[in-house]
């Protein structure tokens, strides 16, 4: 089925659903994961200081214990990028690492709400090469 899965985790309440969706996808197919969490921050044309990315990093490495105390072959890594790319680093982490399919959530946030306030999920359907499968 798939080789490699990208993993896309934030801090939403859906974070843990993704992560059993994607562990139940990797078992059935024998993939190897790749667990990603995006932090964005505001643009500015001032020095700005990089994002603690502590909560990044944790959030991350507790979905990688969960998928490799189930046997998967599984990595971790936390981007930052500038507000409104998140969609953007999530499909090229995908590319970069062959992935056949991404496994993201959604807030759930209306198709009305997603257009006004922008949604990475919508995204990254809209903008990505490979299949992705949205956990709500």
């Amino acid at each position: 089925m798939f080789e490699r899965i990208v993993v896309a985790v934030d801090e939403s309440e859906v974070a843990e659903r993704v992560v059993a969706a994607a562990q139940e996808l990797a078992t059935l197919s024998g993939a190897e994961v790749w667990v990603l969490n995006v932090a964005e921050r505001e643009a500015s044309k001032f020095a700005v200081p990089a994002p603690d990315m502590a909560d990044a990093h944790a959030l991350v490495d507790k979905a990688v214990q969960k998928l490799a105390s189930a046997g998967i072959a599984v990595h971790g890594e936390v981007a930052h990028t500038v507000y409104g790319y998140a969609a953007a680093e999530i499909i090229s982490l995908a590319r970069q690492r062959d992935a056949g399919v991404i496994v993201m959530g959604s807030r759930g946030r209306s198709d009305l709400a997603g257009l006004l306030v922008g949604s990475t999920a919508h995204k990254v359907i809209h903008l990505s090469d490979r299949p992705v499968v949205v956990v709500r």
